[in-house]
């Protein structure tokens, strides 16, 4: 196993956990700002107002996306086990 294929494995999985992670980490901040927009607007200064709606998108995006982001995983550990021959070169 040689540097550029530890590196390339690397990077597939840092490309891999940022598709996965990435549609519910960013709907998530899209509902923080609008819940702090809202805070803003009518002046409530409640810290926990916001973790309810994020969690709930957060666990929404998972139901929905589920399907596609298990393809995704599952398409990375298949392309991970059968490259190990490849690596022990």
């Amino acid at each position: 196993m040689t540097a550029e294929s530890v590196m390339a494995i690397g990077q597939e999985a840092i490309t891999t956990i940022l598709l996965v992670a990435g549609p519910m980490l960013g709907l998530s901040l899209v509902v923080g700002l609008l819940v702090s927009a809202f805070q803003a607007m009518t002046q409530i200064n409640e810290a926990t107002l916001s973790f309810l709606p994020k969690i709930a998108t957060m666990f929404v995006v998972f139901l929905v996306m589920f399907p596609w982001m298990l393809d995704i995983l599952v398409g990375f550990m298949s392309h991970t086990w059968s490259s190990i021959p490849e690596f022990a070169r």
